[in-house]
């Protein structure tokens, strides 16, 4: 399965860096794939995955949201999962891959703030020392993450450049592993990078499809018809949809964040807007301006605030694997509204782009159809934002 040796999903993918990190690259390929085939390195993972994070997390029919919409939906709830969000499945993997390589501290970048925290998380168990990059921008707006990473140990180092948001913060990690790359383990935060982090991250968050394709068949004794999934960086996505790629019969659709519409500059919408070009390593669809210059973008949810995405999911987007779409800034805050009104659940704005796209899902497809929704993250870290914009008080 892909990729091949190289890190390519067809043309997509690569390892586009410095020559200072190739060898940092080539040694963490090398440990992986020693570590994926050691059964006490995957025994030890899925007893952290289950004792620690609480896996496996439960597929939920959504009853009322499924009555509301005329359709059977289904809730993959990775928002119960130790630190609130699925980011912990990959987290988890990596430390635990940093420990075997003997490396004493580990880095992250974040944007929404869950994969900083979840890195926090187990950095604080496992005794390394952790730096987290955050845009200046997104630690005003996620402050709670901020507090949560500082009680866990955690320094959290401000990055003041360009739109100051999770871009930056990729920027300034991969200067930090290029400077410190010894002693120091860059835990990416999603299927973004050179390879070999598409991959691992993918390997590392298809635990959710896996389960999810256990549970579905033991609940309705068949497959989903549709898969769906917020789209930023891809990780949540790309775990969901990957060990279900071979099944022909169930689409997947990835929804990205059209912020204040496509037709404007304030979007994040990779997939459905951009173009290919060549991004923190790797080459996929980028946003970016007739000069080739990365462009500045936005999204009302930190976590899809990210102006690429995983080479994996523009490889499926090429083939016609899986389709991509935008919700609105204002969508998805009606999404958060609708799952909190009808299920009692807050989830992230992340996930609440993708529960908003249903109700344009539900007028394409069959009454009788069956959809799992990843809902990737709780809403907690959003809570201001969400109160801010709807103005509640």
């Amino acid at each position: 399965m892909l990729p091949n040796r190289r890190g390519y999903f067809g043309e997509f993918g690569g390892r586009f860096t410095p020559e200072t990190l190739i060898s940092a690259l080539e040694e963490l390929e090398t440990a992986y794939f020693k570590a994926k085939k050691d059964r006490s390195f995957q025994r030890q993972l899925d007893y952290y995955l289950k004792n620690y994070a609480g896996r496996p997390s439960p597929l939920y029919l959504a009853e009322n949201l499924s009555k509301r919409l005329g359709i059977r939906v289904y809730l993959k709830r990775e928002d119960l999962l130790h630190t609130g969000a699925h980011k912990i499945n990959n987290t988890l993997g990596q430390i635990l891959l940093a420990i075997r390589m003997n490396k004493r501290r580990v880095i992250a970048e974040t944007g929404a703030g869950q994969h900083g925290v979840a890195t926090a998380t187990v950095a604080a168990m496992f005794g390394l020392a952790c730096d987290i990059y955050m845009g200046e921008a997104d630690i005003k707006r996620q402050s709670l993450n901020v507090f949560r990473m500082k009680l866990l140990g955690a320094r959290v180092i401000p990055v003041r450049a360009g739109a100051k948001t999770l871009k930056e913060a990729v920027s300034e990690s991969i200067r930090d592993w290029v400077t410190n790359v010894r002693v120091t383990y860059y835990i990416i935060g999603s299927v973004v990078g050179p390879h070999p982090y598409p991959l691992i991250v993918r390997d590392f968050q298809s635990i959710i499809g896996k389960e999810t394709k256990k549970q579905i068949l033991k609940l309705e004794r068949r497959l989903p018809d549709y898969l769906v999934a917020c789209v930023g960086g891809g990780s949540n996505a790309i775990g969901l949809f990957h060990p279900f790629f071979k099944d022909r019969n169930v689409r997947f659709i990835g929804v990205e964040a059209a912020g204040g519409g496509l037709s404007t500059n304030r979007h994040s919408a990779t997939l459905v807007k951009g173009d290919i070009g060549i991004l923190h390593g790797a080459k996929s669809d980028v946003l970016e301006d007739k000069f080739g210059q990365i462009n500045i973008c936005h999204s009302i949810a930190a976590g899809l605030d990210y102006p690429g995405v995983g080479p994996e999911h523009t490889y499926y987007k090429r083939i016609g694997r899986a389709e991509y779409v935008a919700v609105t800034d204002k969508e998805a805050l009606e999404g958060f509204k609708l799952l909190s009104e009808t299920e009692g659940i807050l989830p992230a704005l992340e996930p609440a782009h993708a529960i908003y796209y249903l109700k344009k899902l539900v007028k394409k497809i069959r009454k009788d159809s069956i959809v799992v929704v990843c809902l990737s993250g709780r809403g907690d870290k959003d809570i201001d934002i969400v109160r801010e914009s709807l103005k509640l008080r």
